[in-house]
């Protein structure tokens, strides 16, 4: 057993080494284990495996021995922003983005169970084409030209069997998170009998914050109820603000500052999770969930700028004023045999975000997913393999005030988005 150890913290240490280098994609991201992916995420009445220290943490209470689990979503979108009145399209990047997870229960005695996760639940990257901001004729680079979130999840748990039906779980989460945004600035030198000029700005910080998680389970005869809480809380980012004032007149460059500090706040939501799942048949086992995520705790996005003296301090506001919403999820599993499943699942997802605040740096849309997948296991090792196809209602926006474009003044009309994702699951477990 020794070398299974030994191997695993080895691909272990590799693989995440790896991932602190890729991307989170989405400000929530939710595939945090291909079976669960599979089904549609409706997994908190479920939560047969590790990765229930995300999904349900009550769940582990059932597990026996020690079981280990490994996986990474592979994520990649098309994103598009059609502005009528310039007859122009712009597109994002081709990327491809892997949040992962790593996940460890060990059965302590008859009712204990302890359990730590490692995952990666929010993010957002977000890259332009790459002929911006240097191809002028992108309206909105005054916002955002690229964004990149990484947010580190810490999550140990504990599980306790109340009775043979009954759960309860509690954990506590250290997160670790980077925030980068690229965009332009106007530097407006008319004072000095100038001009505006155009200044590529970047952004980039980094901030840490605590929170909690809780569970319930109930496993009937043929049915099991679920209940899962995952706290909201605040990241305060600090970090460096970098300008390139190489477009500015030599004469004019000392009057601005090319480094500054800058800090600002993200405030995350409270995610209540329902679910319910029913063994129709001893083969077929039917899932549901709903999720109530309480998004009305984002309500502004303030950048603080600290400039060196003599120049006064900035402070930008984006007011976001999020709503709170709802995901549906609902997925089924078939067991071939004992050791071959087959999953789908479907969901629907409200976005929080009003129209009114919808720009480049994270236009978001009410999206459908379709989901599907298989889980193979033999003796003490397991793989779950899934795949979704996710996409968002196209959306049009005003992009806020940033279609006055800030030297002509000129109106640049709507903007339509449209994205669609893809979305691959792997993961793999050991059993001892």
């Amino acid at each position: 057993m020794r070398k299974y150890f030994t191997a695993i913290a080895i691909f272990a240490l590799v693989f995440f080494g790896l991932s602190s280098l890729s991307h989170g994609a989405g400000f929530l991201i939710y595939e945090h284990g291909a079976a669960a992916m599979a089904m549609g995420g409706a997994f908190v009445a479920l939560a047969n495996n590790p990765t229930a220290v995300f999904h349900n943490p009550a769940g582990i209470a059932f597990l026996e021995g020690t079981q280990i689990s490994l996986g990474t979503t592979l994520i990649t979108s098309n994103s598009s922003l059609g502005l009528t009145n310039l007859a122009t399209t712009v597109e994002t990047k081709k990327q491809w983005f892997y949040p992962s997870t790593f996940y460890i229960t060990h059965k302590i005695n008859e009712r204990i169970v302890a359990g730590f996760g490692f995952f990666n639940p929010y993010g957002l990257g977000t890259k332009w084409d790459e002929d911006y901001p240097q191809n002028t004729n992108f309206p909105l680079r005054f916002i955002s030209t690229n964004d990149d979130m990484k947010t580190f999840f810490f999550n140990p748990v504990i599980a306790v069997k109340l009775d043979e039906s009954f759960s309860v779980a509690v954990g506590v989460t250290y997160i670790y998170s980077t925030l980068e945004v690229d965009r332009v600035n106007i530097i407006d030198l008319t004072l000095y009998g100038a001009e505006r000029y155009e200044a590529p700005i970047n952004m980039k910080g980094n901030g840490d914050a605590f929170g909690l998680n809780a569970g319930a389970l109930y496993r009937g005869k043929n049915f099991s109820l679920g209940f899962n809480w995952r706290g909201g809380f605040d990241i305060e980012f600090e970090g460096d603000l970098l300008l390139d004032n190489s477009n500015i007149p030599a004469m004019f460059q000392p009057n601005v500052p090319t480094e500054a500090d800058v800090a600002t706040t993200l405030s995350t939501p409270h995610i209540l999770g329902f679910g319910a799942a029913f063994n129709l048949t001893p083969s077929l086992i039917v899932t549901a969930d709903f999720h109530y995520i309480l998004w009305s705790a984002f309500e502004q996005f303030v950048i603080k700028i600290d400039n060196p003296d003599p120049i006064p301090d900035e402070t930008e506001t984006f007011d976001e004023n999020w709503e709170d919403s709802y995901l549906i999820r609902a997925g089924l599993q078939y067991m071939v045999n004992e050791n071959f499943a087959l999953r789908a699942g479907f969901l629907y997802d409200k976005t929080p975000q009003p129209v009114e605040s919808m720009d480049t740096l994270l236009p978001d849309a009410n999206r459908i997913a379709f989901t599907g997948g298989f889980g193979y296991k033999s003796g003490n090792f397991v793989i779950n393999v899934a795949y979704q196809y996710e996409p968002f209602k196209d959306r049009e926006s005003a992009n806020r005030s940033v279609l006055l474009h800030p030297v002509t003044g000129a109106n640049l009309g709507l903007g339509t988005y449209s994205t669609t994702a893809h979305l691959i699951g792997v993961s793999i477990g050991f059993i001892f």
